[in-house]
Formats: structure tokens, sequence, C-alpha cells
């Protein structure tokens, strides 16, 4: 007590005498950097809740009209069931028309490369003719099989790419079968539709066949560019939901890879009872996420995105070569979807509806959707730890898919 009386001496007498403690410092309030003063209160930071935040950026204005409409904060009043039974699409609808009528975004427009404006002029257009579909709810399974299958495998593809479809057939898409045993699972290929005109013959004919003969072709009527493979998930999810398939996990992924899929189905078991246990099934995504990751600016890129159609960077998500979700999550995404504007990237589409959700993919060291990282593939036992790699050619597909059984039998 002595000494905290003789402290406490020592500043009143500097202060009367006009002296200024040494350890006092110029300015008694913290400012972070990048702050605006605000004399009696906390410091603001420069960009809270500015209006004029990526104005020049296409994508961003046309869904932050969206994102403010379904607020909370902006419209207390919305109620939960409120927003499940509002109608999405007029709202994107009416946020695109609203948009376009401004004379700074029919600038932006114009100033767009050619590939992003004729994107744009079909980003409002979501419903698409099935040509094809399998005759099950949840794709083609094994023949005996009559419960909803653990795992539906949900494999983007297109109409020439038949040697990859029967590479994944013959092996780790092979319906109801693993390593002699039986295991519940299906498979369907999501396809568009190939210029014709471009090719210069119609295989239609061809695919019907395919089609009839193995009962697992999901086709629109859409071009299939790489642009519309966003298009692909959306129309996915709502096949998956419109036909209420039970599917306990989706993967979905592209046809040049070699997935692991004992290993992955021992995996989904053992994730099953924890994530049914914390009631988290309905977030459950896991594959190789990408963190912080800006849009590709280099304009050769097929990933290139002009900083005037999309501002900031992208949220998590998962690399869209290979994913697994739950079907609870395949079913939210497609009533989130159906408020968040298409984007030319569909991996980025996934993360960007999953972070609206306020859901977020696990990540998993056993997804390679970027291939073995250095030598690491020439490591004995290399393939025997993944669940995925990308990319491998058809005949690498069915020679590691026969190495993963022996594996996998020897090893139980």
């Amino acid at each position: 007590m002595l000494l905290l009386f003789f402290h406490a001496g020592i500043v009143v007498c500097m202060r009367m005498a006009g002296v200024k403690a040494p350890w006092t410092p110029e300015n008694p309030q913290f400012e972070a950097p990048g702050t605006l003063k605000n004399r009696g209160f906390a410091p603001l930071p420069q960009v809270f809740w500015r209006n004029d935040l990526h104005k020049e950026a296409f994508w961003n204005q046309l869904q932050l009209a969206v994102d403010r409409h379904f607020n909370p904060i902006l419209h207390p009043n919305m109620t939960k069931k409120g927003l499940r039974n509002s109608r999405f699409e007029s709202v994107v609808r009416q946020s695109f028309s609203e948009a376009t009528k401004q004379e700074n975004m029919r600038k932006t427009f114009h100033s767009l490369p050619h590939h992003i404006q004729r994107f744009v002029n079909h980003m409002l257009r979501r419903s698409y003719p099935i040509i094809l579909q399998p005759d099950g709810e949840c794709g083609t399974q094994g023949k005996d099989e009559k419960k909803p299958p653990l795992l539906l495998f949900a494999i983007k593809t297109a109409e020439l790419n038949f040697k990859n479809r029967q590479a994944i057939r013959q092996s780790w898409g092979k319906a109801g079968w693993v390593a002699g045993q039986k295991r519940n699972s299906s498979r369907v290929f999501l396809l568009g539709k190939e210029n014709s005109d471009d090719l210069g013959v119609n295989i239609s004919q061809l695919l019907k066949m395919e089609s009839k003969h193995y009962g697992d072709i999901l086709q629109w009527d859409f071009e299939d560019t790489f642009f519309n493979l966003t298009l692909k998930d959306v129309l996915f999810w709502r096949w998956f939901s419109d036909l209420h398939c039970r599917a306990v996990f989706v993967f979905k992924g592209d046809d040049d890879i070699f997935v692991n899929t004992p290993r992955l189905i021992t995996y989904l078991w053992d994730q099953l009872e924890t994530l049914q246990a914390n009631k988290s099934l309905k977030d459950f995504m896991v594959g190789e996420v990408i963190g912080a990751a800006e849009p590709d600016r280099a304009d050769k890129s097929k990933y290139f995105i002009p900083e005037r159609f999309y501002s900031g960077s992208y949220p998590s998500y998962a690399g869209g070569g290979g994913v697994v979700y739950s079907g609870l999550l395949a079913q939210r995404l497609n009533l989130m979807s159906r408020r968040v504007h298409l984007y030319p990237i569909d991996d980025v589409y996934v993360g960007m509806c999953m972070m609206r959700l306020n859901a977020f993919p696990v990540h998993h060291p056993a997804f390679l959707t970027f291939d073995f990282p250095g030598k690491e593939e020439k490591r004995p036992c290399s393939y025997h730890k993944i669940l995925l790699v990308h990319k491998r050619s058809p005949e690498q597909i069915v020679r590691l898919c026969l190495y993963a059984v022996v594996v996998f039998i020897f090893t139980k």
C-alpha cells in the first residue's frame, strides 16, 4: 500500500508541475492502421459497411443486392420460415434486371471479354430439359441392392469421353462391388451436349445406346462448356432433391481421376457414426480445401476472371476434381444455389454457396486434386495411402484400381 501511495503521489506532483510522465503515450487511445478517427468512440474501420465496395465488379454488384434482400439484420422481420418459402429465383431475376438498367453496369458489361459476356447472357437460366436419365432414383446400383446407397458417385463427363466412363465402370465406380464384398453404392454420369457443328458429327444416338445399356447417364440439353460446369452442379442438386435420392454421401468428381474406393468407403463408415452423433451430417463436405485463393487474372488461362467481373478473394472451397459431401448437404445446396448468381468456376461457386450456409469444407490430405507433391508418387505404397488423385488416363485408372483392391484385401 505504501508503494501504491508513493507512485500516485509522484504522478500527481508531475501533473501539477506540468511535467509529462515518461511512460505516458502521445495518444493514449490505440488506433490500428486503416481506421477512421472518431473522437469519443472506438475507431471505425475504413471499409465498414461501404456501399461502393467492389462497385466496378459486375458479379459482386449482382450478388450484393440478393444478399441484402436475405440479410436478417437489414430485414429483421423476415423469419426463417419466410426465407424457406421465398421465391428465390424471382429475387435473383429482379437483382439482375435492376442492375443491368444502371449505366455503369452496362458499361462494365460491354468491357468484359466476349466469352464472359456470353456467360452473363445465360446466367439467369436454371431450367434445362433432361434428355437422358437413369431409371433408378439414385442412378445405377448393384443388381441386388434395394436399400438407399451409402455413396452415390456423380461424375462429370462429356459425350466424347467414352473411354473414361468405361474405365470408371470397370474399376472404382463399379456399383455394388468392392474387394469381393457387397457394398451399397450407385453411379451416375453428368453430361451436357456437345456442339455438333464443332464436332462435325452428331453422336447423340451413340450416347442413347450407351444409356440404354448401362442406365447411368444423366444428360441435360445445354452446351457442355467449361463455364457450364457450374450448371451440372446446380442441375444435379435439383435432380437429386426432386427424386428424393436417399444416398447418405455424394462423391462429385471428374472422369479423369483415380478413387481408392475401398479406403473411401471405410473412411465414410468411420465418419458416419461421429457425424450422426454430433448432428453435423447436414454440413459435411471433405476434400482438398483451397483457402483465400485469388481469381486468376491471366487472360490466357481457362480460369481467367477479369476484375471487372469479380473482385476480391474467393471463399474456402474444395477442389472440384473430387469432393465428398452428405446427401443432406446436397439438398441444402440445392436451395441455397437458387439465391446465388451462377459463377463461371464450378468449385468456387460451391464454396460461395457453402459460405452462405455457414458450412465449411474439411481438408483431407489424402484428396490429391493437384496430383502428388514432388516425387512422392514414386515412394512405396504411395497409392495405398490416398483416397483420390487427379489426373490419370483410363488405362492408369484400371491398373491402379486392381492394385488398390489387392492391397486392401491383404491389409484387412
